[in-house]
């Protein structure tokens, strides 16, 4: 039986200190403050002290990017003003003519953008399904400039050999970016698997409250990370100091709330797919499917979501999340609040008819985004919305066989009690003076690794950010 990776060693210590070094603001404060400044003192005409307008850098985004850089495994971490302007730096990488080859089955947001974005640019496009990686990387084009995928993808929960596509891709000579917003770096590191960016939205997970909009990309490569930092700069898609405070925040607690996603997304898929008014549950966590034993080699553990079929149709569906009291009906995912949605006619709406169809994006298939509530309480709540939905007085599965079912890479599927399958009737920054240059002193420091505290982590050197005058190009220099 395949295994998940280990965990990453010293996760939790780097989001609760990579890049929140008191030395680098001038009264040592134990939490990097907001900085509201838009511009900033000079020294010298044309010399600064590591600022010279907030669009170009800031010191409360500075300490999130180098939180970003640190947990995710990379050398240079940029925070975008939402999700999409991150996929649009990405999409700017290329120019007319450039070919993007792109998974079939995502969020979409990104399909919407390609379609009507991009290809009023002159960018050509393709989406193709990854289940089989050698057919998806013949899709690739001599003009193919960029490969996106998701693993796992919105909202299907389909699973990507990471690693064997990024062989394929590299091959060719193309950029593989991996949209990682459904298990954040906590569960996969999509760059420790030959990605050349991971993008996410951080909206989600890494800020976990549903109240930022952010997005988020981290990339190892000298040439992307220029580029990109560029485009932040002379595009403008930054985010404001307080959301990256707010973020800076949600961070800290990333690895606690994903524990506890995992742990209550996994009863919910167990309860589902032992409930007879369900036809189909997608879970990579679960064993029945089909690309489990590659979920469990690539990550560290599963995350909160959870997709499924109800026994009916679009009434039926629609019934069901009028009915649910503790999840919430509403679009996005990834906070500590459970939420539910159709994807047909709400987060995958603006995909063609009949792309949808292709998929199976059906007017059946309802997305959980399982929060870090009560575990009893969401399968009741669970309970009551599928009998108000799916009539019949039929037998269902016993809540309380489900309750302490732990996350699969904490014990092992082999420990979860085997579920009965019908048991009970069913029922009714800082001020602008007092910011200053990191100093050489802290790990953070230009010629220090910034992605652990401790010393036997590998050493991933970190960018100073150095930028010329507004409307120069970006300048990196990496360690």
């Amino acid at each position: 039986m395949a295994s998940h990776l280990p965990p990453f060693a010293h996760f939790a210590t780097d989001a609760v200190h990579a890049g929140q070094e008191p030395e680098n603001f001038k009264h040592w404060p134990c939490v990097p403050p907001i900085s509201l400044a838009t511009t900033f003192k000079q020294p010298t005409p044309g010399e600064t002290m590591g600022y010279e307008y907030s669009r170009g850098g800031n010191p409360t985004r500075q300490a999130l990017e180098d939180a970003f850089a640190a947990i995710c495994g990379g050398k240079k971490a940029l925070v975008w003003s939402s999700g999409l302007a991150g996929t649009q730096a990405v999409m700017q990488l290329c120019k007319a003519g450039d070919h993007i080859l792109a998974c079939d089955d995502l969020y979409g947001g990104t399909n919407r953008m390609l379609r009507k974005i991009g290809a009023p640019l002159g960018l050509e496009f393709d989406f193709y399904p990854t289940a089989d990686p050698e057919a998806f990387a013949a899709q690739i084009k001599p003009n193919t400039k960029v490969v996106w995928i998701e693993s796992p993808s919105n909202p299907l929960l389909q699973v990507t050999d990471i690693r064997r596509v990024a062989e394929l891709v590299k091959a060719k000579g193309c950029i593989l970016a991996v949209d990682n917003t459904f298990m954040s770096s906590y569960f996969q590191r999509p760059l420790e698997l030959g990605a050349d960016i991971e993008f996410a939205s951080v909206t989600k997970y890494y800020n976990g409250h549903s109240d930022v909009l952010m997005g988020l990309t981290v990339t190892r490569r000298e040439d992307i990370a220029e580029r990109l930092q560029f485009i932040q700069f002379a595009a403008g898609a930054v985010p404001g100091p307080f959301d990256c405070f707010m973020v800076n925040r949600g961070l800290k607690t990333l690895h606690l709330r994903m524990e506890a996603h995992a742990k209550n997304a996994m009863a919910v898929a167990k309860y589902m797919e032992a409930h007879p008014k369900v036809t189909k549950v997608m879970y990579p966590g679960l064993e029945s499917h089909v690309n489990h034993a590659v979920a469990k080699s690539q990550s560290t553990g599963f995350s909160g979501m959870v997709t499924f079929l109800i026994k009916g149709d679009l009434e039926a569906s629609k019934k069901f999340l009028k009915s649910v009291k503790v999840f919430t009906l509403a679009e996005s995912l990834g906070a500590v609040e459970s939420l539910a949605e159709l994807p047909a006619i709400m987060t995958h709406a603006s995909v063609p008819a009949e792309q949808r169809a292709e998929l199976g994006i059906s007017d059946s298939l309802i997305r959980l985004s399982v929060g870090v509530e009560n575990t009893r309480d969401l399968l009741l709540d669970l309970e009551q919305a599928l009998n108000a939905a799916v009539p019949g007085a039929i037998p269902t599965p016993n809540v309380s066989d489900f309750e302490n079912i732990p996350a699969s890479h904490k014990a092992g599927e082999s420990a979860a009690p085997a579920p009965a399958k019908a048991v009970s009737a069913a029922k009714p920054a800082e001020a602008a003076s007092g910011s200053v240059p990191p100093s050489p002193s802290r790990r953070n420091a230009n010629n220090m690794t910034q992605s652990s505290i401790f010393g036997d982590e590998p050493q991933r050197p970190v960018s100073r950010g150095r930028r010329t005058a507004p409307g120069g190009e970006s300048s990196l220099i990496f360690g």
